[in-house]
C-alpha cells in the first residue's frame, strides 16, 4: 500500500481509536504508523497515539510502501504438527533463531516462512510473517505461525489474556525440593549482563510453576513439566535460578555449567494450546522430542517411565489449572 487517506472525525475521541475504526487495523499497527510520522491532524504531524481528536477534524495517513526483504536460502526443514488456511503449527528445532538480527548471519526461521510464501501485509510498510510468539534459538518445541492479518490479531489477542499457552519440558539440576514449586517474581533486563534477565522490583510480573516428572538414575537430575502464566523472556531460566537450579545445557544462567554437558539447552515447548481463529474451537498439539534430548534421557533416566509420564492428559492435569 502505498498511498494517502484522509478522514473526517465526526465525534470527539481518541486518534488511535478513531484510525483503528477507519482502517480496520490493530491499534498496534496504528501505533506503527504514527511512530514512523505518517499521520497529520490538520495538516500537522502527530507523534501520539493518545492524541484527542475533535469534531470536524481532518486526519491524513501516508502508507508507507511496503517492505520486501529477499529471503536467505535455507539448508534446513521445519517438522509441521498442523497447517490450515489461517495457521501454521511447527516443531521448532533447536539452534534455529526465530527473527533476523545484525547480529544472526545464518538463516532464520522467517527466511523459512518467506520460503513458504507467509508474509503477512502491514499498513506501517513493515513486512510481517506471522510470528505471535517466540521461542529463544536454543528451545525446541511447538509454535503457532498466522498466515493472515485476521488471525494475526486473533492469536496475538490470547496471548494477552491467557487463552494460548504451552507446557514445557525441562532437565534440570539439582533436583526441585517440593513435587510442585511456583514462582511468582517480577522479571527484567539485568542490570549487570545484558545477556541476561534477573528478578528485578521494577520488573514485570511473572508467574512460573515446575512439576516433577522424574528422577533420573543417578538422582541428581529431575525430568520436570514447567507451565507459564505469564511470557516473559527467559522466564523460566530466570525463575528456576531464583531457586538456585538450571536447565542442563544453559551456560547462560547455570550454576556449574561445567557440571553436565549437552550440546543443546534441555528445554522443549511440549505441549500448545489456543482457540482457532476461524473455528473458535480450542485446540491443542504436542511437539515430539528431537534426538539430542531424547538421547539424553535415555542415559540417565528409566525411559519406560519416562514415556508413561510424558502422556499429554499427566503434565497438563499436574498443575492447578483454575487461575
Amino acid at each position: 500500500m502505498n498511498e494517502t487517506q484522509s478522514y473526517i472525525c465526526e465525534s470527539p475521541e481518541r486518534l488511535d481509536t478513531f484510525l483503528t475504526s477507519q482502517i480496520g487495523q490493530s491499534r498496534s499497527q496504528i501505533a506503527q504508523l504514527i511512530k514512523k510520522e505518517s499521520v497529520f491532524v490538520d495538516g500537522k504531524i502527530v507523534s501520539r497515539s493518545g492524541v484527542k481528536l475533535k469534531e470536524n477534524q481532518v486526519v491524513l495517513v501516508k502508507f508507507p510502501p511496503a517492505e520486501s526483504i529477499p529471503a536467505l536460502d535455507v539448508d534446513f526443514d521445519v517438522e509441521i504438527l498442523y497447517e490450515d488456511d489461517d495457521i501454521l503449527v511447527i516443531n521448532k528445532p533447536t539452534g534455529l533463531t526465530v527473527h533476523p538480527a545484525p547480529s544472526v548471519k545464518e538463516a532464520t526461521l522467517v527466511d523459512w516462512l518467506k520460503h513458504k510464501g507467509v508474509r503477512l501485509s502491514s499498513i506501517s510498510g513493515e513486512e510481517r510473517h506471522g510470528i505471535v510468539h517466540r521461542l529463544d534459538k536454543g528451545t525446541s518445541g511447538a509454535m503457532v505461525i498466522a498466515k493472515n492479518n485476521t488471525s494475526h490479531e486473533f492469536l496475538s489477542n490470547q496471548l494477552q489474556d491467557k487463552s494460548m499457552g504451552r507446557y514445557y519440558l525441562a532437565v534440570v539440576n539439582p533436583p526441585l525440593k517440593e513435587d510442585l514449586s511456583e514462582v511468582i517474581a517480577p522479571i527484567a533486563r539485568s542490570t549487570h549482563n545484558r545477556l541476561k534477565m534477573a528478578i528485578l522490583g521494577h520488573g514485570k510480573y511473572a508467574r512460573s510453576a515446575f512439576k516433577v516428572l522424574a528422577l533420573s538414575d543417578d538422582e541428581k537430575n529431575q525430568f520436570v513439566a514447567c507451565k507459564l502464566y505469564t511470557g516473559r523472556t527467559h522466564q523460566i531460566r530466570v525463575h528456576l535460578e531464583s531457586l538456585n537450579r538450571h536447565i542442563i545445557g544453559d551456560h547462560i544462567y547455570a550454576q556449574s555449567p561445567k557440571q553436565e554437558k549437552s550440546e543443546r539447552i534441555l528445554l522443549h515447548a511440549y505441549i500448545i494450546y489456543f482457540i482457532h481463529p476461524k473455528s473458535k474451537e480450542k485446540i491443542s498439539f504436542v511437539a515430539s522430542l528431537d534426538k539430542e534430548m531424547k538421547e539424553y534421557l535415555d542415559k540417565k533416566f528409566n525411559m519406560e517411565k519416562i514415556d508413561e509420564i510424558m502422556d499429554v492428559n499427566n503434565v497438563m492435569h499436574g498443575f492447578d489449572t483454575t487461575n
